[in-house]
């Protein structure tokens, strides 16, 4: 556990257990927005270290980079305290836990930002397609570091989505690691867009069927924090249903090599 307190981590964090209704409208429609569940003062800081981490890898938009150079930078709770904070101890691993059930790991951290320029798509996928787990009732988080609309690319859902299951997309471990990218036939009459506040939360089921449209906006980027909870024992369907390493966060493991992953990190 953090040596910070929960106290401590109150003055940056918002945190709030979901009610009976928010639960029931999770399982019926597949998302939730949980709003401000950042603080003012967690929002700054948050966009302080994540732009520093950014910054020192990352340049502005280049039409002729991929998407992983220009839009992506993994493992930011590596880089950015507040963000380790966030992942391992913030109110995300209580909404988790009453997701998904008493036994949770973290399993991804990223930046996904579209920053003004950046006026390429992301199209339809599921985020369980780009790392199939098993269980399937990993929760994917995306906290907002900016104001996002249609403006500036905010993501589009297709809420019940997730009742459809899991596409059938053969994606090997290979595909995953060169980031090949999924482009599903949805039809974009059923999509709403999700437009959300800086220090907003949106969070969905990983069959949920969403995408992203370009940052259009001259004068506004739309940076995301992305992060990724599921079962302590999930595997990855795609690499020979290894264990998914994670942080364990809450209650027990099957895997030692989960239970031993991270866990020194402070």
């Amino acid at each position: 556990m953090s040596a910070r307190t929960s106290t401590e981590l109150s003055q940056y964090f918002n945190y709030r257990p979901l009610t009976q209704d928010q639960r029931a409208l999770y399982e019926q429609q597949g998302y939730l927005v949980l709003p401000q569940i950042l603080t003012e003062k967690g929002l700054e800081l948050a966009r302080q270290q994540c732009m520093k981490a950014w910054g020192n890898e990352k340049k502005t938009y280049s039409p002729d980079a991929t998407w992983l150079k220009n839009a992506l930078l993994q493992n930011i709770h590596h880089q950015a305290q507040i963000v380790r904070d966030y992942y391992f101890n913030g109110p995300l691993v209580d909404v988790a836990e009453q997701l998904i059930g008493p036994n949770i790991k973290s399993v991804t951290s990223q930046l996904t930002f579209k920053m003004r320029g950046n006026t390429k798509a992301f199209p339809w996928h599921q985020d369980n397609g780009y790392g199939e787990l098993d269980p399937y009732n990993a929760v994917s988080t995306l906290t907002a570091l900016d104001d996002a609309n249609e403006d500036n690319g905010c993501l589009w859902l297709i809420p019940g989505s997730h009742l459809q299951g899991q596409f059938d997309l053969k994606r090997t471990n290979d595909d995953i690691v060169q980031g090949n990218i999924i482009d599903l036939d949805i039809d974009d009459n059923r999509s709403v867009a999700m437009p959300v506040k800086a220090g907003d939360c949106l969070l969905f089921n990983c069959w949920m069927l969403h995408k992203s449209d370009g940052n259009f906006a001259a004068d506004r980027d739309r940076r995301i924090l992305y992060m990724r909870y599921a079962d302590a024992d999930a595997v990855e369907v795609y690499n020979d249903n290894q264990p998914r390493l994670g942080r364990l966060l809450r209650g027990e493991t099957r895997f030692d090599a989960v239970r031993q992953y991270e866990a020194a990190m402070d």
